[in-house]
């Protein structure tokens, strides 16, 4: 007691002495320190409680928060038609010219019943039978026709068939990628103009008006434009969404296979951002598409041959994509306070049940 008392002098007889009873931070004495079996429960329980707490809010942090805007896009200059130095020195420019001028439109297309000499493509109105394509398009950012592979041909193909090898012979796969203008505009994949004038002409008078001596690549038979669109894609693949446009079979089930796939196309502007990555410009696409039966091309006296159309156009309102994470002072600020908070909460309370207890047997005895 007297060594109690002069480590506290004048603290019994102060005005300021029930004060001590209030006090959460008692100090230990030197020599009376003891370790207890209550107090090593309080210790594995908030070992335990905060271990948890921590594991948990790592969770958390390592978990990525999207947040969605809209906002309208940006107005750029686009030009319409670049020339052939500008299309071969594209490749060159930025990321951010090439997608603020024009952006890279990439075309997979197989049609399994339509023979490459019968295959015709335009863009804008530009096809490739009357040379305007070529001329506005120079490689490499052009189209290119070739024989489809065993796996294009049988993905494309409606039934099974015997020897694919030598059937994928009267198919054609178109394949390339375009630099397009931010501007709404058309890509077609259809019957060439002369292999229909002939067709025609022999079903409905049985001559053959062509003045080539090919041999006829639909045997006396209107073209079965059946087709199937691979993937068809407006500037970088868009990582959270899934794009419409791939793996899309278009089955003309009409008896002829004579029909216009009509495919519209809106593009929504779009900004990805992915945490400690540069931002990513690209597009979404919201597609509607209707198969056009040859009646209805007949009766409009529309000039579109049987096919493959696709009408692209762009929203003014783009959409922004941010993926973050938690501050991490916010997320260290956390892990100290879990810690600590732990700790103390819980020595609190087992301590509060430990005095109560002593006091209740006090009482009793």
């Amino acid at each position: 007691y007297l060594h109690c008392a002069s480590l506290y002098p004048n603290t019994q007889s102060s005005p300021m002495a029930p004060l001590r009873s209030f006090d959460a931070f008692a100090k230990p004495i030197d020599g009376i320190r003891e370790r207890s079996v209550t107090g090593g429960f309080i210790t594995l329980l908030a070992s335990a409680t905060a271990g948890l707490l921590l594991l948990s809010q790592i969770i958390v942090y390592l978990q990525v928060q999207t947040r969605h805007s809209m906002h309208l896009a940006d107005s750029v200059p686009s030009q319409l038609f670049a020339n052939s130095h500008a299309n071969q020195n594209y490749h060159h420019n930025t990321p951010k010219q090439l997608l603020g001028h024009r952006i890279p439109l990439r075309v997979h297309v197989t049609f399994p019943h339509l023979h490459c000499s019968a295959l015709d493509y335009a863009h804008d109105g530009n096809s490739l039978s009357s040379g305007k394509f070529d001329h506005y398009h120079k490689a490499p950012f052009t189209f290119t026709k070739r024989k489809p592979t065993v796996q294009e041909y049988t993905a494309a193909a409606v039934g099974g068939f015997s020897n694919v090898n030598s059937k994928r012979n009267e198919g054609c796969t178109l394949v390339g990628t375009l630099h397009v203008p931010r501007v709404g505009g058309t890509i077609s994949v259809s019957v060439s103009p002369d292999a229909w004038r002939r067709a025609t002409s022999l079903l409905s008078f049985g001559v053959d008006l062509s003045a080539k001596d090919a041999p006829d690549p639909f045997h006396g038979r209107l073209p079965n434009v059946t087709h199937l669109l691979h993937d068809v894609t407006f500037g970088a693949p868009f990582p959270p969404g899934d794009n419409p446009l791939r793996d899309t079979h278009h089955v003309m089930d009409n008896g002829s296979g004579v029909a216009l796939a009509n495919v519209a196309v809106k593009l929504v502007p779009t900004t990805y951002k992915q945490t400690f990555r540069t931002a990513l410009e690209t597009y979404q696409a919201s597609v509607s598409r209707h198969i056009v039966q040859p009646e209805t091309l007949a009766a409009q006296r529309s000039t579109l041959l049987p096919g493959l159309l696709i009408t692209y156009d762009f929203t003014p309102l783009a959409v922004r994509h941010l993926e973050s994470r938690e501050n991490w002072f916010v997320f260290l600020s956390s892990l100290v306070g879990i810690v600590g908070g732990v700790f103390v909460t819980l020595g609190l309370v087992m301590g509060c049940l430990v005095d109560s207890v002593q006091a209740v047997a006090k009482k009793m005895d």
